[in-house]
């Protein structure tokens, strides 16, 4: 007797495996198909949004403006966890023309300057294209802001003229937000935008700021200084009146850049600088001579009068302390020399004469320094005219 066959034929369990191979490639695709549908989605997204940013980007004004735009701007848009600007300033240029702008460029929040990209991450140095990975605390710390511990960056190349600038950092405490399947290319094209847009900012504030103006402390330049005290000499000379020239210099000024560092300097260099303002009035003239040094042109003044304003300022610049850094402040002093013109009437070499003025001043600063400094001195020497 023939025992029954147990199962279904050969050719039937063929079929059915075959059936179920085909079912799972299918559940495979599908779900392959839904991951490349969501990346595109997310793709598209990140497109317009970046397109959308990049226009607002282009807008800005000013510097001030555009780090706004950058930052909150951003991290609005994207949703993100953090945005940090991460900026080459090894001149402190940039710094300099914020703080001509009334703005202190360390507190301002997600933009960081420094002095070399490599002293952050030394990996930054190649960095061609926008990078898209998990976080690493050993690589990536010092770029993310404080107490920001993202699951993924986005680091993002502002490259100009073959040089990186700086790097645009996004955080997200997502670990899938950016991976190394997302497409990059958007990322890319925002970079370049903002290096432009940085770059243009830059110029526009040096165009405006450097030709007649000292970036750093916002005072009228040398240049500048020349040109006027010929004005004022020829105006003195009409309504045949006086003019002062004052000499400033900052006290062991060397001695603040070797302790405390240059960036500390420029900071006490525009306290002091805006103290001597508070004491001038609206006709006369401030400048930042070089270095350490000031002058002030006051129109329609006797020595006398040089010698109250500058009482006025070696006292506003001394009485309190100038914070040099979060944890030290400094004494300031100033010697000055103080050094007026009478022109008398008739023809004058008003250039001749205004580099008469600023010597006899600047012969009075050396006296002060040489007496001790923290102190005034004027000419003894009323400049006029040679017959």
């Amino acid at each position: 007797m023939r025992r029954a066959a147990s199962g279904p034929p050969p050719i039937e369990r063929e079929s059915a495996v075959h059936a179920s191979t085909l079912e799972e490639e299918n559940r495979f695709l599908r779900a392959r198909l839904a991951t490349l549908t969501e990346e595109v989605g997310r793709n598209d997204s990140l497109l317009r949004k970046t397109q959308e940013r990049e226009l607002e980007l282009l807008r800005a004004g000013s510097l001030t403006q555009l780090f706004e735009r950058l930052i909150a701007g951003l991290d609005a848009s994207y949703q993100l966890d953090g945005v940090v600007l991460v900026l080459n300033d090894p001149q402190h240029e940039t710094r300099h023309l914020l703080s001509g702008d009334g703005v202190t460029p360390e507190p301002i929040r997600g933009v960081r300057f420094v002095d070399a990209l490599t002293t952050l991450a030394p990996q930054l140095v190649q960095l061609e294209r926008p990078w898209l990975g998990p976080f690493s605390e050993a690589d990536h710390g010092m770029l993310v802001p404080p107490g920001v511990r993202p699951g993924s960056l986005a680091l993002i190349p502002l490259r100009r003229h073959d040089a990186l600038d700086g790097v645009l950092v996004f955080c997200s405490s997502d670990p899938f937000r950016f991976t190394h399947e997302l497409a990059s290319d958007f990322l890319a094209h925002l970079g370049l935008v903002a290096a432009i847009c940085v770059e243009n900012a830059v110029n526009r504030a040096r165009l405006l700021r450097s030709g007649l103006t000292d970036f750093l402390t916002g005072f009228h330049n040398r240049r500048y200084l020349h040109a006027r005290l010929r004005e004022e000499l020829a105006r003195a000379q009409r309504a045949r009146q006086g003019l002062v020239c004052m000499m400033i210099d900052v006290d062991h000024f060397k001695r603040i850049n070797d302790q405390y560092g240059h960036l500390a300097g420029d900071s006490v260099l525009r306290e002091v600088a805006q103290r001597i303002d508070a004491e001038m009035r609206v006709s006369d003239t401030g400048a930042r001579f070089g270095g350490d040094e000031f002058a002030i042109v006051l129109a329609q003044a006797s020595l006398a009068d040089g010698e109250r304003v500058a009482a006025r300022v070696l006292h506003a610049v001394r009485q309190a302390p100038v914070v040099v850094n979060e944890h030290t402040t400094e004494t300031i002093t100033l010697s000055i020399g103080v050094a007026a013109a009478v022109p008398a009437p008739g023809g004058c070499d008003y250039k001749v004469l205004a580099e008469r003025l600023m010597a006899e001043a600047d012969a009075a600063l050396y006296r002060a320094k040489s007496a001790g400094r923290n102190r005034i001195a004027a000419s003894p020497n009323v400049v006029s005219q040679e017959r």
